[in-house]
C-alpha cells in the first residue's frame, strides 16, 4: 500500500474563487505586457535592468522552491529515511517554484519569443552567469517533472512503468542535488560580478555562492516546516510535529553557520560602522538579521521545535529572512548609479500576485486529487 494519499476534499472553495480572480488580474495585465511590451506594464529603465519579475520569481522564488532540494540531500544524501513522507508535497511545491522562476524569466526577457537561444550552442553567451543559471534551472525543473513522475503513475495505477521508472530514478535524484548548487551559487556569483553596484553590507564577494547556497537550503527546510504546520491547520490533519522538529535542528545549524559567516566578514573588513549608520540600507540589514535571529532563538529551544505553532512562526521569519536578504541584495539597496531609482508599477506586481496564486491554485488541485500527501497514520509514527 503506498504511503501517499489524495486529500479528497472538495477543489473549488472560496479561497480557491479569490485565487482566481488574482490569477485573472495577472493573466490580464500579463497580456498587455506581451501584447503592448515590458513598458506598458512595468517601471524598468536603464539603471534597473531587473524589477520584481526577476528577484522575486527567479532570485527568491527558486530559493522558496528548494524544498525538495533539501529534502532529497536529507534523505538520499544523509540517509535520514524518516523524512521521506515529506519528499511527495515538497516536490510538488519545488516543481511548482521552479516552473515560476522559469516563466518569469521569459516574461522578463525582452524578446521573449526568441527564448530557445538560450539552448542553442551557436547562440550561447558563454560570459554571461545567467547562462549558467538559465540552463540549470531548466534542467532541473524537467528534473523534478521526472521525480514527481512516480506520484502520477501511481494515480493512473501503471505499475509497470513506476517499477521501470524506480530502478533510473537514482540517477534523476542525483541531478537533482547537483543542479541546484550550481544554479544558486551561480546566483550569488552574480553579487559579485554587479561589483560597486551592491551595497557593502551585501557585497561579500568571494563568499556570495556559499551564502546563496546557505540561504536556499535554509528557507527549503523552512519551507517544508511552513508546509507541514499550514497543512495540519488547513487541511485538519495531524501534525508532523516529530519530523518538522528534526528538521528545525537542521535550520538552526544552517543559521548559525549563516550568521557567523555573515558577520564575520562584517567585521574582518570593517563594515560594522555601516550597520549603524542610520540610513536605508543598514535598517534593512538590522530587520533582516531580526528575522534570522529569531527563528535560531525559537528552534535552539526542544520546546520551541516541540510546539506547532512555534515551528510555523519560525519558519515564517525564516522565510521572510531569506526573501529580505536577497530583495536588499539585488534590489533595494543597489546603487546603479546617480539618476536611477526604481519602484515596480501597479501592474508589474499584479502579474506576479497573478502567478503566484496560480501556482497555489495548481497546488491545492494536485494535493486533493494526486497521492501527495503522506498517510496520516504514517506521517504521525515516529519511527515510520
Amino acid at each position: 500500500m503506498s504511503h501517499y494519499q489524495p486529500l479528497g476534499r472538495r477543489v473549488v472553495t472560496l479561497p480557491f474563487v479569490f485565487l482566481g480572480v488574482l490569477a485573472l488580474i495577472g493573466l490580464y495585465y500579463l497580456a498587455d505586457r506581451f501584447i503592448n511590451g515590458m513598458g506598458a506594464v512595468t517601471n524598468l529603465n536603464g539603471g534597473f535592468p531587473w524589477g520584481i519579475w526577476v528577484v522575486y520569481d527567479i532570485v527568491v522564488g527558486t530559493a522558496l522552491a528548494c524544498g525538495g532540494y533539501a529534502l532529497a540531500v536529507t534523505v538520499y544524501v544523509f540517509n535520514k529515511g524518516q523524512y521521506h513522507p515529506l519528499i511527495r508535497p515538497a516536490l510538488l511545491a519545488s516543481l511548482l517554484g521552479y516552473g515560476l522562476g522559469g516563466l518569469g524569466a521569459i516574461i522578463d526577457m525582452g524578446r521573449w519569443w526568441q527564448f530557445y537561444n538560450l539552448f542553442l550552442p551557436w547562440q550561447m553567451n558563454f560570459n554571461s552567469v545567467m547562462l549558467e543559471v538559465g540552463l540549470c534551472v531548466s534542467a532541473y525543473i524537467v528534473v523534478l517533472m521526472i521525480e514527481f513522475l512516480p506520484t502520477v503513475l501511481e494515480k493512473f495505477k501503471a505499475e509497470a512503468l513506476l517499477k521501470k521508472l524506480n530502478k533510473v530514478l537514482f540517477i534523476v535524484i542525483a541531478l537533482g542535488v547537483l543542479l541546484p548548487t550550481m544554479h544558486q551559487s551561480s546566483l550569488g556569483t552574480m553579487l559579485i560580478a554587479m561589483g560597486w553596484k551592491v551595497n557593502p553590507l551585501w557585497q561579500t564577494l568571494h563568499l556570495q555562492p556559499l551564502l546563496a547556497v546557505l540561504t536556499a537550503f535554509t528557507m527549503g527546510f523552512s519551507i517544508v516546516v511552513f508546509e507541514g504546520s499550514l497543512s495540519s491547520v488547513g487541511f485538519r490533519r495531524k501534525p508532523e510535529t516529530h519530523l518538522l522538529s528534526g528538521l528545525g535542528k537542521i535550520i538552526v545549524g544552517l543559521i548559525a553557520t549563516y550568521l557567523v559567516i555573515r558577520f564575520g566578514e562584517i567585521l574582518v573588513r570593517g563594515k560594522l560602522g555601516l550597520v549603524f549608520a542610520g540610513d536605508l540600507a543598514s535598517l534593512m540589514f538590522l530587520i533582516e538579521t531580526a528575522l534570522f535571529v529569531y527563528p535560531l532563538v525559537v528552534l535552539m529551544s526542544p520546546r520551541g521545535r516541540g510546539n506547532a505553532r512555534s515551528l510555523l512562526f519560525a519558519a515564517v521569519s525564516m522565510l521572510l529572512a531569506g526573501t529580505l536578504y536577497r530583495f536588499n541584495a539585488f534590489l533595494i539597496t543597489l546603487d546603479p548609479g546617480p539618476g536611477y531609482s526604481y519602484f515596480p508599477a501597479l501592474p508589474e506586481i499584479m502579474v506576479t500576485v497573478g502567478l503566484v496564486a496560480i501556482e497555489i491554485m495548481v497546488f491545492l488541485f494536485v494535493v486533493k486529487t494526486f497521492p501527495v500527501m503522506p498517510r496520516e497514520d504514517h506521517a504521525a509514527a515516529p519511527n515510520a
